[in-house]
Formats: structure tokens, sequence, C-alpha cells
């Protein structure tokens, strides 16, 4: 027997419970082997594991159509709990990652999350590439906290290179931290998801996570550690070499990256790509290239990535094309050099 407290966040209680707790009555009909109670914007529910996780996967599914549709009726709150759906089975383990704050699950949404997931349980480095919103970074997180929780490690380390996109830090008032921690926000972000606030900040004070830029990494081993490299699109081929070689005993790295966002200035010195070059074929190294369809964010985004993808194949179909008539003026005039060199040279001669 457990017990469980699931937040329903902004949500009215009154649209969520329905009028006279009408909807909470019908879920506690569903699920007749739980105690299922209501109290402001708290659901706390007892019962059996494998029952109050379905419950609470049910529930989340239920706040997703909320924030979606901005309403459930009761019609739809039956539909979304008796329909089974595949990513939500309680006994697949690529689905399911970890539970969250107030019970929010945190689970693999696509098939390359899911790939993701499934491979960092065979291999101690993984590199994860893809589009942005398609999850990378997020799902690693969610598997260092998975990690953590579970003692597998004792600690987790996340580093971002502290690469500008089109901003400077060094105008950026207050010290290197304060400089630095707007940087690395959507790691906090992340975290902040699946670690309660207070234990999120006891775990940062004693450097139990450990949250830093990629210089700061140098001459160091990582033992015991779950290491995750961000943008990693924008290190240089000596950064993630130094990087990779931290590795210590008991450590599994994750190294995520969007090759269609690099801010070096030479794209060609991206040590991202280089890596995926040289290391495809060392065992215990896995590689997931994440596409448009593993976008999880606003349906936007994929629109959004679908376009700039379709402009940048054009510039460069364009760039070729510049390039190789370029040659062929090259070549062309090279020729007519030969041909003026014969004719002089046969003019000697004569």
């Amino acid at each position: 027997m457990i017990e469980k407290r699931i937040s329903i966040g902004e949500i009215d209680p009154l649209d969520f419970y329905g009028v006279n707790n009408s909807k909470l009555d019908v879920l506690k009909a569903l699920f007749p082997k739980l105690k299922i109670i209501g109290r402001g914007d708290e659901l706390i529910v007892q019962g059996e594991e494998d029952e109050t996780l379905l419950f609470t996967m049910k529930v989340q599914a239920l706040l997703e159509h909320y924030e979606r549709y901005n309403m459930l009726t009761l019609a739809n709150l039956k539909r979304i709990v008796l329909e089974d759906k595949q990513v939500e089975d309680p006994d697949d383990p690529a689905s399911i990652i970890l539970f969250g704050n107030n019970g929010k699950i945190i689970r693999a949404r696509s098939a390359n999350q899911k790939k993701l997931v499934e491979l960092s349980v065979t291999n101690d480095l993984l590199f994860a590439t893809g589009p942005a919103g398609s999850g990378k970074t997020y799902t690693a997180i969610a598997l260092a906290v998975k990690a953590l929780k579970n003692k597998e490690v004792k600690r987790i380390i996340l580093s971002r290179p502290a690469v500008e996109a089109g901003e400077n830090l060094g105008f950026l008032p207050g010290d290197m931290k304060e400089k630095i921690d707007p940087y690395l926000q959507p790691l906090y972000d992340a975290l902040s998801d699946m670690i309660p606030g207070r234990k999120l900040n006891e775990y940062l004070e004693n450097e139990t996570i450990q949250i830093a830029p990629l210089a700061y990494m140098r001459g160091r081993t990582l033992n015991d550690a779950f290491v995750i490299l961000d943008e990693a699109q924008n290190t240089t081929r000596n950064q993630l070499k130094m990087f990779l070689t931290r590795m210590g005993v008991s450590a599994k790295f994750v190294i995520t990256g969007d090759m269609s966002q690099i801010d070096l200035p030479h794209k060609t010195d991206s040590g991202l790509a280089h890596a995926f070059k040289i290391l495809q074929r060392i065992r215990g190294i896995a590689f997931v290239q994440f596409d448009e369809g593993d976008i999880v964010r606003h349906r936007l985004v994929k629109d959004i990535v679908k376009a700039y993808d379709k402009d940048g194949e054009r510039e460069l179909a364009v760039a070729e094309k510049i390039e190789s008539k370029r040659k062929g003026v090259t070549k062309g005039v090279a020729t007519e050099s030969k041909k003026t060199e014969s004719v002089s040279e046969d003019s000697e001669k004569k």
C-alpha cells in the first residue's frame, strides 16, 4: 500500500473536480480499488503500487488535456481514463523514467527518446543530436536524476560550453556565477521539474549536483558521476576531447547538441561533428539522432524547424552552384592560359 499526492497546478479545483465533485466521483468509480481524496489543488491517492501508478498516469493525461484545451468535460474524462495508451503503459521500461514533483510523470515521449533510455542501460557514453525541442537534454537529465535516486551514481554534473548565441556574457552584471547562471538556466529548469525545490537547493549546496561551464572541467577526473554536456555543437575538437577524457570509474556521460545551431566562428571547427566521424565504431559508445518527429514543444516548433531546414538546404544548393561555376571559370581561364603559352612557344620556335 502506497500513497501519492498529485498537484493539479493552477487549474481551478471546481473545473477539475466538477460541480459537487461530479468528475471526482467518476474517477473514484473508475478506480474502485483506490482511496481517492480531492483536497484543494491536490489529489491524494492510496492503494496498491500498480493501480496507483496507472491512476497517476491517467491524471497526468487529464491535466495535459486541460492545459491544451482549457477545459475537461465528463465525456473526455471517461474517454481518457478508459482508453489504452501504449505510451503510458506502466510495464514499458522505455516510457516511464521517473516521477517528478507533485507526481508528475517524466517519460520518454518519442521513439528516439525511448531509444536513448534503452541505450543508456548498455552504454556508458552516449551522443544525442537533433533539433530544438526534441527532448535530448531533458531526457538525459531525467536519466541522471533517476540514477542518483537509485544510488547508481553519487553526483550529477551538468555542463555547457560558454559560447554566446550573438550575445556577450562579459557585459552582464555580477560575478562569474551571476554571469553564467542565466546561460545555464535550461538545466536548472529541467531539474526543477524532477526534484523538489528544497532538496534541489541542498544538492546544489553540497555539490551532489554541479552545474558549471565546460572550462571548469579541465584537470578533473569524474568518478561515480552522471555527466551531461549540453550544447556540445559549440565545443571545439580540443574542448570535446578534454571533456571526454575526464571520464572516470563508474561514470556515465551523455553529450547533447544541435548541429544546425553551431555558434562557433567556423562551423567546421565543431568538436561534436568531428566526434561523430571518429568514435562511431568504439564499443560502449552509442549515438542517437533525434529529428523533427521527436519535437515535444509547441506544435509550431516543428514547422519552424522545417522552414529553417528547407531554407538551409536552399542556401547550400545556391552556394554549391556558385562554387561549381567559379571552378568552371577558373578551369576555363587555366585552359586559355595553357593555349596562350602553347602559341607563344610555337612562335618562339618559328
